[in-house]
């Protein structure tokens, strides 16, 4: 990382441990809140909240590097905040939208952060496909079906969905006031809230559609950000697992030195290296204007497998205290199955994987 790059990881590292300590999950994880409203706003005051935003809105108009180093120290402290999905769909709404904008009265709270907007790309990987489907009205577009489990979907102003046309995928920045939508609230595994949107026959201006170059720009990105967060999450996990077999004695010594818990600790320490390299190998193609499809394929699939086995190590070498909820490291496997199952999962992952290299036309420049 360069100065500017290290300052911000540092920032970011300071202001979530300000926050985000272990009694301070678990009292939030015990409450209703969507998210810590205390962090959101130190990180906005921070610039934190606008990393990736165009100096036109108030952001530094920083790439994914700085992004994602923010994110890796978001999970590495489990942060309740929507950090990424505010930005990237914000970003997107103001690359992608007919005029530079979409054409609503909230759209200066939003952009600056005063107001959350939201995305939710997981149905593109879905087994049964897209739910909402989009068809041309004459005033613009007609909307029909349901969002599933869009990420602070009863707490957003804006979101960007994407939707099944007859012409293909496009992504809509939907005003989530707007009525003819209805919200049916959850939460997610890792306790972020969440809202499948019903739509029935909401109508939408012809300026609510994204540029059909907004999905190939934003589900790299996307990847990116699920995989920061799972390198922290995965981090920290083992740095506890370190810290915890360290000092845990069993017939006269540490259980760190047992062949057993040293060989499962070099196998997580392997796959979080891997995720590590092969993020920041896709951020900086993003950022350097490359093609990262490829490379946003291995970040998936790493983001679920390095997940599965680092979580479910550590709980297993903490033994019966890895299962006791009033431990945190459960959270750690929460969050990681949670960014899993986001992201589809290893076997999906790897099959996208495997087609996109056996497609005729890929060059060696996009390997």
């Amino acid at each position: 990382m360069n100065e500017e790059q290290q300052a911000i990881a540092d920032m970011a590292a300071r202001v979530f441990a300000d926050h985000c300590d272990d009694g301070q999950i678990q009292q939030f994880w015990a409450a209703e809140a969507p998210f810590d409203a205390a962090l959101w706003q130190a990180l906005r005051e921070g610039g934190l909240a606008t990393l990736i935003l165009p100096d036109a809105l108030g952001g530094s108009g920083l790439g994914m590097i700085e992004l994602c180093t923010v994110l890796e120290a978001q999970g590495r402290h489990l942060a309740p905040v929507p950090l990424w999905s505010h930005q990237l769909a914000v970003a997107a709404m103001a690359k992608f939208a007919p005029g530079g904008a979409p054409p609503y009265a909230n759209w200066s709270a939003v952009s600056q952060g005063a107001r959350l907007a939201t995305l939710c790309l997981e149905g593109l990987r879905a087994s049964r496909g897209l739910t909402l489907h989009a068809e041309r009205a004459a005033d613009g577009w007609r909307l029909t079906g349901r969002a599933v489990a869009v990420p602070q979907g009863a707490e957003a102003a804006m979101a960007v969905l994407p939707a099944q046309s007859p012409g293909g995928v496009r992504l809509f920045a939907i005003d989530l006031s707007a009525p003819g939508i209805g919200r049916i609230a959850g939460r997610l595994t890792h306790h972020e809230p969440a809202a499948d949107l019903v739509f029935t026959g909401l109508t939408v201006a012809a300026a609510a559609a994204l540029d059909e170059a907004a999905p190939g720009w934003l589900d790299p990105r996307v990847a990116a950000c699920f995989g920061a967060l799972q390198l922290g999450v995965t981090t920290e996990a083992l740095r506890r697992v370190v810290a915890y077999t360290s000092e845990r004695v069993q017939f006269g010594q540490p259980i760190a030195a047992f062949q057993a818990i040293s060989q499962k600790t070099a196998d997580c320490l392997i796959d979080v290296e891997a995720l590590r390299s092969t993020l920041w190998q896709l951020a900086w193609r993003l950022d350097s204007g490359l093609d990262a499809e490829g490379s946003a394929g291995v970040v998936r699939a790493w983001t679920c497998d390095t997940g599965f086995r680092v979580s479910h190590a550590a709980q297993h070498m903490h033994g019966g205290i890895g299962v006791d909820v009033s431990y945190p490291i459960h959270r750690y496997t929460y969050w990681s199955t949670a960014i899993e199952i986001a992201c589809g999962g290893v076997s999906a992952n790897l099959a996208a994987l495997g087609q996109w290299l056996g497609t005729p036309a890929l060059s060696a420049a996009d390997c």
